[in-house]
């Protein structure tokens, strides 16, 4: 079998969406072994695609700052946690004006 077209899928939700469709026609009793595994073949290539989607995802150093944060969060402790950002508290303060 020829590998999968993806290249329709520009975002990671087109991608999460179709893999939830795979996933429903493959619980169908009624279903074939050689559909699934066309179905199984599609969703190997469609999950490259996903990972390939998010690895090619450029964060901005205040996003990162954020992600940061919120990864470890105030009552995580560490070092980390526990040092201001400053561009976050800018950032959030200018989205309010």
């Amino acid at each position: 079998m020829a590998k999968p077209d993806t290249s329709a899928y520009k975002t990671f939700q087109q991608v999460n969406d179709r893999l939830d469709e795979i996933v429903d026609l493959v619980r169908d009793k009624g279903i074939s072994l050689e559909r699934s595994l066309d179905l199984y073949d599609e969703a190997v290539a469609i999950g490259s695609r996903g990972v390939g989607l998010v690895d090619a995802v450029d964060f901005t150093p205040e996003e990162e700052a954020r992600l940061r944060l919120e990864s470890t969060g105030p009552d995580a402790g560490g070092a980390e946690a526990a040092k201001p950002m400053p561009a976050i508290l800018d950032t959030a303060q200018g989205e309010d004006a």
